[in-house]
């Protein structure tokens, strides 16, 4: 299991992967959770993809895509803010160069059969452990998402739990909320599954 991390995808092997994650993200958001996203031939892309950010993929054998998760820097507005401030306490997000955004984080469970440390499957883990370790890596200490509560459960029986920033509150069909995550290597240790590797290296245009 191999976690990779995609800006600006540049070759074929690039824009095939990024092509298979928007795919996934159709058929997780829109089909499996039924949430109200534009999909497009099959592909769900959003305004927030044209912004230049990296994709965080889970890749299995195949290099199939198992998981993607998108992370933006904080500093010049949220996805939260934007999209769902009715998850923050204040109208506003206080943040500093150190807090990058996460979003669109999903796994395909079904094609998934490993599992790991508290009943989790290990792709989950690998997504987990990913994000923690890029933004170490590219001078990040906070993790800043919106997920829904089912996720925050997971999060918390990772041993990586969510802070939150304001009351959880029902957006269609989906039980929300906001919080931050640390960005630290004891949660990258506690995170990482047995069969882990990365390709991450620092961006150091993007850090503090």
């Amino acid at each position: 299991m191999r976690v990779v991390a995609i800006k600006n995808p540049k070759s074929q092997a690039e824009k095939r992967v990024v092509h298979e994650m928007h795919r996934l993200r159709a058929r997780v958001f829109r089909g499996r959770l039924a949430w109200n996203v534009r999909c497009t031939s099959g592909l769900e892309i959003d305004r927030f993809d044209k912004l230049s950010p990296t994709y965080i993929l889970c890749l299995n054998r195949s290099d199939a895509v198992m998981g993607c998760a998108r992370l933006l820097p904080a500093i010049d507005g949220t996805i939260l803010e934007q999209v769902f401030p009715q998850l923050l306490e204040t109208a506003h997000l206080p943040t500093h160069h150190r807090v990058i955004e996460s979003s669109r984080f999903c796994v395909d469970t079904n094609s998934v059969a490993e599992r790991e440390h508290a009943g989790l499957h290990s792709a989950t883990l690998a997504m987990f452990a990913g994000i923690v370790e890029w933004s170490i890596l590219n001078g990040y200490r906070e993790i800043v998402t919106a997920t829904d509560v089912r996720l925050e459960r997971i999060l918390r029986r990772a041993g990586w739990p969510l802070s939150r920033l304001g009351s959880p509150a029902q957006i269609n069909e989906t039980r929300s909320v906001a919080g931050l995550l640390p960005a630290d290597w004891q949660s990258f240790d506690r995170l990482r599954p047995s069969i882990y590797s990365s390709n991450f290296a620092p961006q150091q245009k993007e850090a503090a």
